[in-house]
């Protein structure tokens, strides 16, 4: 691997963004080894979590624009490529779909596609002095990493457009405020409140944690009385799991449950 450094945990994963000369831009490369490190951890049965952070001054401050040649004769392969082939494209996708929790760990800059990034995951941990914004308007660009859509469903359209129009960045504190992260730690020990929180997840039943995230995912934009449907369905087929009953048993036995994820 040449952009991440991944340590395996226990019960869960953490992937580093480790590209300090670029302050952690996200290229083809980063997103390749990313995407593997999530398809191995979706197939791993005792992988209850996936941490993804970057280094001390910067989360990741968006996609490597170094990458992005123009060429006027592939206007049209371009196109092509954006929708089918592009590997940074094909991760942002990826992590709202992942069935394995996905935690941001924020320290530094989380800037145009690294704040998008971290907006993708199931939730963020910032620690102080983090700062987060949406700068593309400042260099012609706009937010091509789904920001359109994650933040004003976070905190509303008007808000959600003074941020992107203005370029304006967000403290720890105030992101916190809007809840956008989940927690503030402070400098440094981020990763610490992160680790906590994957520890608590790892306890739980995995496949319970997983199809409420599908719920919750699948439901969000519908009606209640749909998202309702897709609830019942989810805890349907829950009843049928082994952890099911290793559950209800351990509670009636006062001991801790023993689950497999089956």
């Amino acid at each position: 691997m040449q952009d991440i450094v991944v340590e395996r945990q226990p019960h869960w994963l953490e992937i580093t963004i480790n590209r300090p000369d670029k302050l952690n831009a996200i290229r083809e490369q980063t997103a390749v080894e990313i995407l593997e490190q999530i398809q191995e951890a979706e197939a791993d049965r005792g992988c209850r979590a996936i941490l993804i952070r970057g280094l001390e001054k910067a989360f990741c401050t968006g996609v490597d624009t170094s990458e992005q040649k123009l060429e006027p004769d592939e206007l049209f392969e371009l196109w092509r490529r954006r929708k089918r082939n592009r590997k940074v494209n094909q991760m942002f996708r990826a992590l709202p779909e992942a069935t394995k929790p996905v935690i941001a760990v924020v320290e530094g800059f989380a800037l145009g596609g690294g704040f998008e990034l971290a907006l993708l995951c199931d939730f963020i941990v910032a620690a102080e002095g983090a700062q987060f914004g949406l700068p593309e308007a400042k260099l012609g660009l706009m937010p091509g990493g789904a920001g359109t859509q994650t933040l004003p469903r976070l905190i509303g359209k008007p808000l959600a457009k003074e941020l992107m129009w203005t370029g304006r960045r967000l403290s720890a504190q105030e992101a916190l405020g809007l809840r956008i992260v989940n927690h503030v730690a402070e400098k440094g020990q981020a990763i610490g409140k992160a680790r906590e929180l994957a520890a608590s997840i790892a306890a739980q039943a995995p496949l319970s944690v997983m199809f409420s995230k599908q719920a919750i995912e699948r439901g969000f934009d519908t009606t209640l009385a749909e998202g309702m449907n897709i609830e019942a369905d989810a805890f349907f087929a829950l009843a049928f799991s082994s952890d099911k009953e290793e559950g209800l048993a351990a509670f009636k036995e006062r001991r801790p449950a023993n689950f497999t994820g089956r």
